[in-house]
């Protein structure tokens, strides 16, 4: 029997059974652990990181699109927050500039990483979702509350990369000319001034293992995501050419503006008091504010470019229902047209609608809240009732439906 076995060698290296910790049969032929493992190197490199990019072209925008042509589109889906909306286009339009730059020895343009601030429901992700539809690099979203620092419970910050890589079919070459939005940025930040008496393992360990990140380096990264462990194969990434672009709402900043810009005196500053707005503070934000937030210094300089957005008031609330391309009122038109059912929205229901979003302090995402209460009962009903071809809300059908509802309950403080 012995001498049997050492009759089988390796159809591919030639190594006897007796050398070999395995050797799985086939039909014809046997192979060994070793070149297993080596065909498994050859097939990632061929179908993953060894791809080349043919045409760099084909990840740029074309020359005759300029940051205001980047802004009217994000205009047709968002209203309001124009100076955001400035300073994302600028940076996307200056990140594609970045790629086409020949190489130089005189002088090498840096990226612009962008930090974003305003308050729930005002646009953030959305400006990102938005931007995303316009682009031609690989773009992904990851969400900042789940990674902690090496070692616990939760993902690395590697992990960011994962998701850009997953989008682009794991092309890596394609993956480090891409985008990135960190959603929660302000989830991480750090959680006391004495970092030495507890160990603040999602806020400000989060923040230092994203620095070399942030400005550029190889990372080793785990395809898949999650946690990194020696036995697991990694693809190195460079993000050099990577543009992060950080979102937040951080809660209770205005608070630390308003003490900055000693808004709560009176006397010889009340003039000065006078000019600042103290209904919308967050204008005003600076990154110092941040670092009073929590915000370590070194990640505030690897995110030079500040932009915040304005709270909604109700115009906006209003034009949101309606004007932009995926406005909520075209979206249940839509629903209700699929049905064969003519849906409209008196003006008095789309006021009502707007004060109630604006009472409940809920943003945009409240104006969903709100019509998925007041539609309910008609989305539950009328598609069984087929002789009905019409159907309007108005302020009366509105009031009695959010009357009823859940959400009439939600007391503001």
């Amino acid at each position: 029997m012995r001498k049997n076995e050492k009759g089988f060698r390796c159809s591919f290296c030639g190594r006897d059974k007796s050398e070999a910790l395995i050797l799985i049969a086939g039909v014809d032929g046997h192979i060994c652990e070793t070149c297993v493992e080596q065909a498994q190197e050859i097939i990632e490199d061929e179908l993953y990181s060894g791809q080349e990019i043919t045409d760099q072209d084909d990840l740029l925008l074309s020359e005759s699109i300029y940051p205001i042509n980047i802004k009217d589109h994000l205009d047709e889906y968002i209203i309001g927050q124009d100076e955001a909306k400035k300073f994302l286009s600028v940076a996307v339009y200056n990140h594609y500039k970045r790629l086409r730059q020949t190489k130089s020895n005189d002088i090498e343009i840096e990226k612009s990483n962008i930090l974003f601030v305003g308050n729930t429901g005002t646009g953030k992700t959305l400006l990102a979702k938005t931007i995303a539809k316009f682009l031609n690099v690989p773009f992904s979203i990851v969400d900042a509350t789940v990674f902690t620092e090496a070692g616990y419970v939760g993902e690395d910050v590697e992990s960011i990369l994962s998701r850009l890589l997953q989008v682009c079919d794991y092309n890596v070459k394609q993956a480090e000319k891409g985008i990135i939005y960190i959603d929660e940025i302000d989830k991480i930040a750090r959680k006391g001034d004495n970092p030495s008496i507890t160990r603040d393992v999602s806020g400000e360990g989060v923040q230092q293992a994203m620095l070399k990140m942030l400005e550029g380096t190889d990372v080793n990264v785990p395809p898949q995501g999650g946690r990194k462990h020696p036995e697991q194969k990694l693809v190195k990434v460079n993000t050099e050419n990577i543009l992060f672009i950080c979102g937040g709402a951080f809660d209770g900043i205005e608070r630390i503006i308003a003490n900055r810009m000693n808004t709560q005196v009176i006397g010889f500053n009340s003039a000065e008091k006078d000019r600042v707005d103290t209904e919308n503070l967050i204008k005003y934000v600076t990154h110092k504010d941040l670092k009073s937030f929590g915000l370590i210094p070194e990640i505030i300089g690897r995110l030079p470019v500040l932009a915040y957005l304005e709270p909604l008031d109700i115009e906006a609330l209003k034009a949101i229902l309606t004007k932009p391309k995926n406005a909520l009122v075209k979206q249940y038109q839509k629903l209700f047209d699929l049905e064969g059912i003519a849906l409209s929205f008196s003006q008095d229901a789309i006021d009502f609608i707007s004060e109630k979003a604006m009472e409940y302090q809920l943003g945009a995402r409240g104006l969903r809240s709100i019509c998925e209460a007041i539609m309910m009962d008609a989305m539950f009903e009328l598609p069984s009732q087929k002789e009905i071809t019409e159907f309007q809300i108005t302020k009366e059908y509105a009031e009695e439906k959010l009357g009823g509802s859940k959400l009439s309950k939600l007391k503001v403080a």
